[in-house]
């Protein structure tokens, strides 16, 4: 049978995997986040803006995911840092789907045409293949741990990738062929997403994806 400290210091080890992958996430999201907010200010993107406010989400989230990690050792603290973290996330996300959904009915309704960004579609590109891998290493830290807080923050990272999906498809549109509306409509298409996501984690779910691909929430 593995001995008390045996399994201590297996945890340990996976708590420190966990604090180089957040710090990671801020690092990374950081610098996502200042190229699309000063992209898509430049471009006057609606989509762009948005997906650079979701990458400050990330930053927030990961600076939560440290401080928990941090609480490790004491579970009464442990739980408490969890809750935090869900309620930290979920008004963020919250925040952000009322911003988009105002931002791009707003651009709807002047018939604005944003800018072509290729800095943006650059970003897009570059987070859609480096979240993927982010994602798939938090979310066996947040099994390992039993951590709903890292299962969540594993699910923001998928959130992200398809963001990036939407908003590539919404700029590829309007600089291929001049299609306004599809940055926009692009920006909506993602404000259920973020909604959903806000509300589960205030409700305290955790979203993980199991092998089949489908989302179980705890």
């Amino acid at each position: 049978m593995e001995t008390v400290e045996a399994k201590t210091a297996g945890r340990d080890r996976f708590v420190d995997r966990g604090r180089w992958l957040e710090y990671f996430t801020i690092f990374w999201n950081t610098l996502e986040a200042l190229v699309a907010l000063i992209a898509g200010s430049m471009a006057g993107s609606v989509a762009l803006v948005g997906f650079g406010l979701d990458s400050l989400i990330e930053v927030t989230s990961g600076v939560a995911l440290l401080w928990r990690l941090g609480q490790d050792k004491s579970i009464d603290r442990r739980d408490q840092a969890e809750r935090l973290t869900l309620r930290i996330v979920g008004s963020c996300f919250l925040l952000l789907s009322a911003y988009v959904a105002y931002d791009s009915l707003d651009s709807l309704a002047r018939r604005e045409a944003p800018a072509r960004s290729l800095p943006g579609i650059v970003i897009a590109v570059g987070s859609m293949v480096a979240m993927p891998l982010l994602s798939r290493a938090k979310r066996q830290v947040s099994v390992s741990l039993g951590s709903a807080a890292m299962a969540a923050d594993a699910r923001q990272a998928d959130f992200c990738m398809y963001l990036s999906a939407i908003l590539l498809a919404g700029l590829g549109l309007n600089a291929l062929f001049g299609m306004w509306w599809a940055d926009p409509v692009a920006a909506l298409v993602m404000v259920p997403i973020i909604a959903r996501e806000g509300i589960g984690a205030w409700r305290g779910k955790a979203c993980r994806d199991t092998c089949g691909g489908s989302a179980l929430c705890r």
